[in-house]
C-alpha cells in the first residue's frame, strides 16, 4: 500500500495550507466571536478554485480527486472549523447529489455556479421529528400538473442563510415509507421558500445553521432530482460521501490543537523546566500524536477507496467515528496542557474544543456510525 500523496496532491495541499494560514487563520478568532458569514474569505477561496475541486472542468471545476477534497477540508479546519463547514457542506454534501444524479441540464444550471463559488448550496434533509431517522420526514411534495408543491420545514440546515440553491427531500407518498421520498432542487427565491430560525451554536461559528420553511412552494417538474421514490437513497449516498470530509474536518481541528499544545508545552516552564519535559505531559502528547496519525490513515483510506471506485461505506463510517471522537479527546487534553490559559479566549483552545463536538453529531452521530459498521461486518 502506498501511503504517499502524489506530487499534484502535495501541491494542492500546500496551496490550501498557505491560504488557510495566511488568509483564514488570522480571521478565525473574529469569525468565532462575531459569528458572521465570512463572505470575503469565501470569495477568495472560490478564486482559488477549491469549491469545484472534484467537479469536472466542463461544469466549472478542476476535475480533482476526492482525496484532494479531503485534504482541503483538513487544512481549512486547522485554521477555522466554521470555514471548513461552509466548504464541505456546500461541495461534498449539497452539490454531490446534483452532480451525481442530476440531468445534464441540471448540472449546467446548478453545479457550474456552485463549482465557481458564485452560489452556495445547502442540503435540506433533517426535520424536527426526523434526525437520524430520516425516513420519518413529514415534508410533502404534491404533484400538480407539471409542478410539485412543497410543504413542510427543515431544521439544522448548514449554509441555510446564504444558500441560493437547496437540495430538498420530501415524501410524495407517505404510504410507501422510505420508497415514497424524492429529491428536489429548489432555488431560494422561489415563492413559498423562506429561512426561519437561525441557530446559535456552541461552535463552528461563521457557518449558518437554520430552519427552512416551505409553504405551498411550487417548483417545476424539471427540478425533481433523479427518479421518484429514490430520494432517501440519494441522501444516504451523499452522506456516506460527506462523512469522509467531516472526518477530515475533525482531523484538522485535532491537528491544530495538538500543534498549539506542543508549542505551549515547549515554552511554558513549571517547576524549573518546560512542560514538555514532564512525563505526565509527554504521555498526553504521545497519545494525541498516535491517535491523530491513526485517524489520518482511516480518513485518507476512505477517500482513496472512493477514488478507486471501491466500496467505502464501512470505511467512511469508521473514519468519521474515530476522527470525531479523538478530536474531542485531543482538544480536551490540549486544553488541559494549557491549564487556565486554555480556558480563556485569548487562546484558541476553547474554540477547538467547542468546534470538535459537532463532528460527533452531524453527518450521522457516532452511534449511527457504529450501527453502520456493525451491520457491514455482520452482513445484516
Amino acid at each position: 500500500m502506498d501511503f504517499q500523496l502524489t506530487e499534484e496532491q502535495k501541491m494542492f495541499q500546500s496551496m490550501v495550507r498557505d491560504f488557510a494560514n495566511n488568509v483564514v487563520k488570522p480571521e478565525a478568532a473574529r469569525i468565532d466571536e462575531e459569528g458572521k458569514y465570512p463572505a470575503g474569505i469565501i470569495k477568495k477561496a472560490a478564486e482559488l478554485g477549491i469549491f469545484g475541486i472534484t467537479i469536472d472542468e466542463k461544469y466549472g471545476g478542476s476535475g480533482g480527486d476526492y482525496l484532494s477534497m479531503t485534504l482541503c477540508s483538513e487544512e481549512l479546519a486547522r485554521a477555522s472549523a466554521g470555514v471548513a463547514t461552509i466548504f464541505l457542506a456546500n461541495l461534498s454534501l449539497a452539490c454531490y447529489p446534483i452532480y451525481k444524479f442530476g440531468t445534464e441540464e441540471q448540472k449546467k444550471k446548478y453545479v457550474t455556479p456552485i463549482a465557481k463559488g458564485e452560489k452556495i448550496c445547502c442540503f435540506a434533509l433533517t426535520e424536527p421529528g426526523a434526525g437520524s431517522d430520516a425516513a420519518a420526514m413529514q415534508t410533502t411534495a404534491t404533484r400538480d400538473g407539471d409542478n410539485f408543491v412543497l410543504n413542510g420545514n427543515k431544521i439544522f440546515i448548514t449554509n441555510g442563510a446564504e444558500a441560493s440553491i437547496a437540495v430538498v427531500f420530501a415524501t410524495e407518498d407517505k404510504s410507501k415509507g422510505n420508497k415514497g421520498i424524492s429529491a428536489f432542487i429548489v432555488e431560494s427565491n422561489t415563492p413559498g421558500y423562506s429561512v426561519g430560525k437561525l441557530e446559535h451554536k456552541m461552535g463552528i461559528h461563521g457557518s449558518s445553521t437554520t430552519e427552512l420553511i416551505f409553504e405551498n412552494c411550487r417548483i417545476p417538474k424539471a427540478n425533481q432530482l433523479g427518479e421518484s421514490g429514490r430520494g432517501l437513497r440519494y441522501a444516504l449516498e451523499s452522506i456516506d460521501s460527506s462523512r469522509v470530509t467531516v472526518g477530515a474536518q475533525a482531523l484538522g481541528i485535532s491537528q491544530a490543537a495538538f500543534d498549539d499544545a506542543i508549542s505551549y508545552a515547549q515554552t511554558r516552564v513549571q517547576f524549573g523546566k518546560p512542560l514538555a519535559q514532564h512525563q505526565a505531559i509527554q504521555w498526553m502528547l504521545a497519545d494525541m500524536a498516535t491517535q491523530i496519525d491513526a485517524a489520518r490513515m482511516l480518513v485518507y483510506r476512505a477517500a482513496w477507496l472512493k477514488d478507486q471506485g471501491l466500496p467505502y461505506m464501512k470505511e467512511s463510517a469508521m473514519a468519521k467515528l474515530y476522527a470525531a471522537e479523538i478530536s474531542s479527546f485531543v482538544t480536551n487534553k490540549a486544553m488541559q496542557i494549557h491549564g487556565g490559559y486554555g480556558y480563556c479566549r485569548d487562546y484558541p483552545m476553547e474554540r477547538y474544543l467547542r468546534d470538535a463536538k459537532i463532528t460527533e453529531i452531524y453527518e450521522g452521530t457516532s452511534e449511527m456510525q457504529r450501527m453502520t459498521i456493525a451491520r457491514a461486518i455482520t452482513k445484516q
